[in-house]
């Protein structure tokens, strides 16, 4: 038999697997680099069943070839590598029921409707939806609302409501993109996502940094709040019942949105990976710093915190943390190298110690954005959880 097609074979899948499976624990060290970091924890069955091919392919010529040995040791270690993030799913599931049982009550989900219930997803993982992908019913959509056109720059936003027609409660997403980049359609598939979960969804727009800085990005989310509650029953919504939603830079804007003093009432808060402490950041920024943090604040804020301490302290939700907020979720990934998960914590205990309502969720495996494989495990484990608070936040009260 010649196995010398298998030992080619076996060298490339095994060399492929390896690459691939060691990002998901080498943190990427430059902004080429950073989909790896973000993609692979999330393609990790993927690459389980690529490591597999590659020990199965390896195993036929291991008695012939010290390179077919090789190949084998080579895919078993990237093997081993893939298997963690799956490896670490359960207990992650228990540790968020238990988050969100000790914020809202053993039995919160007994004040959550039944028909909406029904529309949740049944369970936090399912390996099935990775391979298969997650394919919400169609949903309405109307593209590009302006809703403001502040300096003479339109802002618009897109609106996703449920097939039927009715009235809903409103959840204005907020894309992220170190308030520089993106616009609504970036997180198009959360928000027809949420659309089928009975939610108005407005992707909202806002102007971008450097040529915008701060607070013109929390002005333009302002002008979209009021627009909406101006409009609520021409686009189906309940303005009384109205959450934020955003990720990274996204989530930093909703935050802010909703706890200054002058805020337009929201239900709830839903931040992913976001922000908190701006002054922080900047004096301890990760390692590796892939993004160049310090760079991003000072093009955000004009300077650095001695330079502009009041706009660091204006511009961080933490300052807000200590007075009456709306009930907030926090999820945060602990392999995090653009905002570390320790802000998060720490907002989390300063909400929670002004007596808030308040949730944090931590995803060991995951990177910064997850979010964008929207059907990997992180972004299953957060839609589940997500909804289950969205639903409680939002429910109608007698």
């Amino acid at each position: 038999m010649n196995l010398a097609p298998f030992k080619i074979l076996a060298l490339l899948l095994s060399a492929i697997g390896l690459f691939l499976s060691a990002w998901i624990v080498v943190p990427a060290p430059t902004l080429l680099l950073l989909p790896l970091g973000v993609g692979t924890p999330e393609i990790s069955p993927w690459l389980l069943g690529l490591n597999l091919l590659a020990v199965s392919v390896s195993w036929v010529g291991i008695r012939s070839s010290r390179l077919h040995r090789l190949a084998l040791g080579t895919s078993l270690i990237a093997l081993l590598l893939s298997i963690l993030p799956l490896a670490q799913v359960p207990a992650t599931e228990q540790r968020m029921n238990a988050a969100m049982q000790d914020a809202l009550g053993e039995n919160y989900l007994s004040q959550i409707p039944n028909e909406a219930q029904i529309r949740m997803r049944p369970q936090p993982f399912s390996l099935a939806d990775t391979f298969t992908g997650i394919h919400p019913p169609q949903v309405r959509h109307t593209p590009n609302i302006q809703f403001a056109a502040p300096d003479g720059v339109p802002l618009k936003m897109d609106l996703y409501q449920p097939p039927q027609v009715g009235k809903y409660p409103a959840l204005v997403v907020i894309y992220g993109g170190a308030w520089q980049q993106g616009n609504p359609k970036l997180y198009a598939s959360l928000s027809r996502y949420m659309a089928t979960q009975g939610y108005s969804v407005f992707a909202i727009d806002y102007r971008h940094a450097p040529r915008y800085r701060f607070p013109a990005q929390l002005q333009d989310v302002q002008a979209a709040l009021a627009f909406i509650r101006e409009h609520a029953t021409e686009y189906e919504a309940d303005a009384e019942r109205m959450a934020l939603l955003g990720g990274s830079s996204g989530a930093h804007l909703g935050m802010l949105a909703a706890y200054q003093p002058s805020a337009v009432p929201v239900r709830a808060v839903v931040n992913y990976f976001g922000p908190v402490n701006l002054a922080n950041g900047y004096a301890n920024p990760p390692n590796p710093d892939p993004l160049n943090i310090r760079a991003i604040l000072e093009s955000f804020l004009g300077g650095s915190p001695e330079e502009v301490p009041q706009l660091y302290r204006a511009a961080s939700p933490i300052t807000y943390a200590t007075q009456t907020q709306p009930p907030t979720l926090l999820v945060y990934a602990s392999r995090d190298h653009v905002i570390q998960a320790r802000y998060g914590r720490q907002m989390y205990e300063r909400l929670r110690e002004a007596g808030n309502t308040a949730i944090f969720l931590e995803i060991p495996w995951a990177e910064h954005a997850f979010n964008a494989i929207f059907q990997g495990p992180s972004n299953q484990l957060t839609l589940y959880y997500t909804e289950r608070f969205l639903a409680w936040a939002l429910r109608e009260t007698p």
